[in-house]
């Protein structure tokens, strides 16, 4: 009852700073003026269609008839967040709170995953929740979940299915040591379903589907938990553990992890689908296909036919020609959109691009919006300011939990190395997964806000971290007092850099000297 009790009040804790004047600025900020669109016509057209010229401003009064075409539109990301953030226009409406009422929803939602999660991890009540107070207090995710991007549904897709993977390991660890006593012959005790695994693929499917990054920490988990089983079973003195372990735990874990997450994620595109003609007739030779040598795709000239032919000899089903086509211009769809992000996107610039080698100091932010040189005694700038008054809303992360979680990822690796506690490998293998993948794009237009999906990890080793510091007892110490004044003093600057940040993660009007005194590095500016 304390931990739900506790991880409730903050959810709502988290809830009320994200809805705080959430529709401000009153305007599409950043990327939110293609995917607050597309989210509004894949809940009424069933797929994102192109729009006219002003169609901005005119969404802006208030407007939302006559301002989308019957040509669909060529999106580059999957639709699950666009799904989301249509769904909060749905019921919202469509204006800033609506397009952005999606992300504060699920970004609260995520700090109550995050406190659960921890407490699996840890099992501590007490870290599970300190967990989730401070993933609360960063400025990344305070940000992005009060705009209308596709990262912090990604974020949270991907914590759901990596909490479900660690559970799973316990699962297996506890049933594989309740049959120690028993004989358990020579591949030792083998368990084909997996609940969580399971759920765990439908998790990453969700999030594939919203970003395919999230295919890298899918693999990464998916390996770590085969390796999980295969110490397991080792434990029972079985012969040749890891590679038996690859049978009978590798390929059960590959169908419930990647099985289920590739069915959710084809499923995810069934507006697209169920559209696919449309798409056929103007997007089958788009820009992007200049980079496979031109030419309309291969199944945009056949036509669609009903099921006629025989029976299949091994399934006895007719699958219809027409699904056949469908799902080959999918797959020819997806060729585009990968020659975009691969291709495309090489030659692109963008003032607030960031090297991924620095993302984990917070080396360069996005400034998603500004409202620059506002003169003293006007839009509420006091006339004795001593300078003109400023709104902005900046991408940065809390740099006191990003800087100390760096220390804390080093710490981690030296302990999940020297003590072989698999609980510190667990935000070392998750900062990998989400992190050095990106090192390989450093020449391309990529962005710091991108690290959302780092933060969980980052927030887990700091959690880790600190019950380190405080011992496994609650004894009082010399151990344990040393580590709760450093923890306490820690937590605290962290709840200062929140307050301080505040102004410039929300909108806030502020002085320009205000504003100065908050960019700590010059790459900020």
């Amino acid at each position: 009852m304390y931990a739900l009790g506790g991880a409730a009040l903050l959810t709502l804790f988290s809830f009320v700073l994200r809805v705080f004047r959430i529709g401000e600025p009153n305007s599409f900020a950043f990327d939110e003026t293609y995917y607050a669109k597309h989210g509004w016509a894949l809940t009424h057209f069933g797929y994102a269609r192109s729009y006219v010229d002003d169609a901005d401003a005119k969404i802006l009064t208030g407007q939302t008839d006559n301002l989308w075409t019957d040509t669909p539109e060529m999106i580059v990301h999957p639709e699950v967040g666009k799904w989301l953030i249509g769904a909060g226009e749905m019921i919202f409406g469509m204006d800033p709170t609506g397009w952005r009422m999606a992300s504060a929803i699920v970004g609260s939602l995520m700090v109550l995953v995050m406190c659960r999660f921890a407490t699996r991890v840890t099992g501590s009540v007490f870290l599970g929740l300190l967990a989730g107070f401070l993933l609360s207090l960063d400025g990344l995710h305070l940000v992005l979940s009060r705009l209308a991007l596709l990262d912090i549904f990604l974020a949270f897709f991907m914590l759901l299915g990596v909490h479900c993977v660690v559970a799973d390991r316990q699962w297996f660890t506890r049933r594989t040591a309740e049959a120690a006593d028993q004989p358990v012959g020579t591949w030792g005790p083998v368990w084909l379903y997996r609940p969580w695994l399971l759920a765990a693929g439908l998790w990453f499917g969700l999030a594939v589907g919203t970003k395919w990054t999230a295919l890298y920490p899918l693999a990464a988990f998916g390996v770590w938990a085969w390796v999980s089983n295969a110490v397991a079973r080792r434990s029972l003195r079985v012969r040749w553990a890891v590679a038996k372990s690859a049978l009978v735990d590798g390929v059960p874990a590959f169908l419930h992890l990647v099985g289920v997450a590739f069915v959710v994620y084809v499923l995810s595109w069934t507006g697209w689908m169920l559209n696919a003609e449309e798409y056929e007739q103007h997007l089958s030779d788009t820009q992007y296909s200049r980079f496979n040598g031109g030419g309309k795709w291969p199944s945009a000239t056949q036509p669609d036919a009903a099921c006629d032919g025989p029976l299949d000899a091994v399934t006895s089903l007719c699958v219809p020609k027409e699904a056949v086509q469908t799902l080959r211009s999918l797959a020819s769809y997806h060729r585009d959109v990968w020659n975009f992000h691969t291709e495309f996107l090489n030659d692109a610039t963008h003032t607030y691009a960031s090297k991924p080698w620095g993302w984990l100091v917070q080396n360069r932010p996005v400034g998603v919006d500004a409202q620059l040189d506002i003169k003293p005694d006007t839009e509420g700038c006091g006339a004795a300011a001593d300078s003109s008054c400023l709104r902005q809303v900046l991408l940065l992360g809390n740099p006191i939990l990003w800087w100390g979680g760096c220390v804390a990822l080093v710490a981690s690796l030296v302990l999940w190395v020297g003590r072989r506690d698999w609980r510190f490998g667990v935000p070392v293998v998750g900062v990998a997964a989400t992190w050095l993948p990106w090192l390989r794009y450093d020449d391309r237009t990529i962005f710091l806000f991108y690290a959302i999906a780092i933060l969980p990890f980052v927030v887990l080793s700091l959690t880790l971290c600190i019950g380190a510091l405080l011992g496994p007892t609650l004894r009082a110490s010399t151990r344990r007092t040393v580590g709760a004044v450093v923890s306490g003093v820690f937590v605290g600057a962290v709840v200062l850099a929140f307050g301080w940040f505040w102004p410039i993660w929300t909108d806030q009007l502020i002085t320009h000297g205000e504003w100065m005194r908050r960019m700590w590095l010059k790459s900020w500016i």
